[in-house]
């Protein structure tokens, strides 16, 4: 399965999945892999390992922004089949191990139905598996704080609101921001375009979610890679706050 991979930074990749977007950050052969898609993406992570001249068993390690289906997807088959650690902030990895399960349900999305997009996307998300229960059997809270001896040398930035524990990552010397789903630029349910935050169905509790664009204002950088939607290029700043603006 072909994958849609580009090339934004020197060693930084932005690939594209069934909806759900992951980051390769390459030094040679090792690579950091940011998220891994929904389940159904398995094929498309290999594929863009290979489309940037790495392999399964170069990555180093597996960061998640958080523990929802579709940024998780693989990070169970790598730590298993390869030994990958896979590291998430210490609040999120109750949650990748499934001790509780911080999701959107059935219910709210049934109850969202009415609106664009909502339906047709959640089709979508079970096909890709969305709704199988695939715990991280031994996920790792990260083991220092600061910038991790990964390649890219990521900066782990806790912006909870999405999930407890939900993650950015910040390279300050690309001046590139991972920003998960605290900040994204698009999504099939969502009707906006640019920097905003997902619909509120999404989020454990928007009120911390908006509380945390303010951190995301705070770092420096000019090139944001959302968890959903495409690049955006310009001030990490100016995008953060136009989100802030669209959630008030």
């Amino acid at each position: 399965m072909r994958a849609d991979v580009h090339q934004v930074a020197e060693g930084t990749y932005l690939v594209h999945g069934s909806h759900t977007n992951w980051v390769i950050l390459a030094e040679g052969d090792a690579v950091t892999l940011i998220d891994t898609g929904y389940p159904g993406d398995r094929e498309r992570v290999l594929a863009s390992l290979a489309a940037v001249g790495s392999a399964p068993e170069a990555v180093a390690a597996v960061l998640v922004t958080h523990a929802h289906n579709d940024h998780l997807g693989s990070a169970e088959y790598l730590r298993a089949a390869h030994g990958t650690p896979v590291y998430l902030h210490e609040a999120e990895v109750p949650h990748a191990r499934r001790d509780f399960l911080h999701q959107v349900t059935v219910g709210e999305v049934l109850r969202n139905g009415w609106r664009p997009g909502v339906l047709p996307w959640a089709l979508r998300a079970v096909r890709s598996g969305g709704t199988a229960h695939l715990p991280v059997t031994a996920p790792q809270p990260f083991p220092r704080p600061g910038p991790l001896d990964l390649p890219g040398r990521p900066v782990p930035v806790h912006t909870p609101g999405h999930t407890d524990g939900h993650c950015a990552y910040h390279l300050p010397d690309a001046g590139v921001l991972v920003s998960g789903d605290a900040l994204v630029s698009g999504h099939p349910t969502s009707r906006t375009e640019g920097p905003q935050l997902l619909p509120d169905m999404f989020h454990h509790e928007r009120a911390r979610a908006v509380a945390s664009l303010d951190v995301l204002a705070g770092l420096e950088g000019d090139l944001l890679l959302p968890g959903h939607g495409p690049v955006h290029r310009g001030p990490v700043r100016d995008a953060a706050l136009k989100a802030r603006e669209r959630a008030l």
